[in-house]
């Protein structure tokens, strides 16, 4: 059961106790229709201050009973008091069936209070402490319930921060939970991804190192292509693992093996993408690296907004062509659209 409706449950329980002593009084009153308006005022104050919606809650907390439902309470608490010992002969005004009044507005102001309406809940302490002084004297409210239902609000309003600063304790602890977790997924990705590229660059230098090894480094000038190949394919893991995919890994392989130049560089362009924007980067790289003829190519990410990716084909060197004329090709890609 959630605190809420535990407190309002005993809220209610402490309510129709109080109203119950003046609605069953030990002796009779001379006006009892008056005593039955001031117990149906009671209880109607206490169901309207603990059934009335809050608006809508703007920020962490929950938001405050409305100033109106507050207000109402308030004037409760003012006329209370007179309703009830006009029901009566001032002759017994101190007696229980009469005094009841002072644990009902406590009650109620109680409710204020942790309804987070503490300024109003304690003008009705004050209010009520002006009237019960006025019928009873400042000694016989004292003692008749004036101190309980002052501390009840105040044990209400230390309830209600003591119950703020806990959600405060249980936000904080479950966003560090939430960072940890992941945390511990993100190392738990980088582990895998550093154990696959570790796998995969054995894979790719194994065949190279175990020709090295057998041929006591005399190796021809095919193994020397192969192990330079061997060398690119590691760099390009290292210095731009965003960029690659099974395909894109393909086509660069395959210029390589035509004598083609390529370097790839992620230099952070892409980090804020996801995975499916990286797949369409990707797919379009694939696709340009597969249709270009280029001996030279520098593929890399791009730095200005709208860009994903840029890859830059260039002529062969001692073309005597200038720098600008020496560009075969220039493809940029771009940032894929939400």
């Amino acid at each position: 059961m959630k605190v809420r409706a535990v407190l309002t449950l005993v809220a209610v329980a402490f309510s129709c106790y109080l109203a119950a002593r003046g609605a069953f009084p030990a002796e009779p009153v001379e006006r009892p229709l008056v005593l039955a308006l001031g117990v149906a005022l009671s209880l109607a104050a206490t169901a309207l201050v603990l059934a009335v919606p809050p608006p809508a809650a703007d920020g962490r907390r929950g938001a405050p009973l409305p100033a109106w439902a507050a207000i109402v309470a308030v004037a409760v608490s003012a006329a209370l008091p007179w309703i009830v010992s006009a029901s009566t002969s001032p002759a017994e005004d101190g007696a229980p069936h009469v005094t009841w009044y002072i644990g009902a507005v406590g009650s109620l102001m109680t409710i204020v209070a942790v309804r987070r309406r503490a300024a109003w809940a304690w003008t009705g302490i004050v209010v009520l402490a002006v009237c019960s002084s006025v019928l009873l004297g400042v000694p016989g409210a004292l003692a008749l319930g004036l101190v309980g239902s002052t501390v009840w609000v105040g044990v209400g309003q230390l309830m209600q921060l003591f119950t703020d600063r806990a959600y405060d304790d249980t936000v904080k602890l479950a966003s560090l939970q939430q960072a940890s977790a992941a945390w511990q997924s993100t190392q738990t990705v980088r582990r895998r991804e550093r154990r696959e590229r570790v796998q995969y660059a054995l894979q790719v230098a194994a065949p190279v190192l175990t020709q090295v090894i057998a041929s006591h480094g005399a190796l021809t000038e095919a193994d020397r292509a192969r192990a330079r190949r061997a060398e690119g394919t590691l760099r390009d893991e290292l210095r731009g693992a965003r960029l690659l995919d099974d395909d894109v890994r393909r086509a660069i392989a395959a210029l390589r093996e035509g004598g083609a130049s390529v370097t790839v560089l992620d230099e952070g362009g892409v980090d804020d993408l996801d995975e499916d924007a990286l797949a369409i980067v990707r797919a379009e790289l694939a696709t340009t690296l597969r249709s270009t003829a280029a001996p030279r190519l520098i593929v890399r990410t791009a730095a200005q907004p709208g860009v994903a990716v840029t890859v830059v084909g260039r002529s062969a060197a001692g073309t005597g062509l200038p720098d600008e004329d020496a560009v075969a090709l220039w493809h940029e890609i771009p940032r894929p659209t939400a």
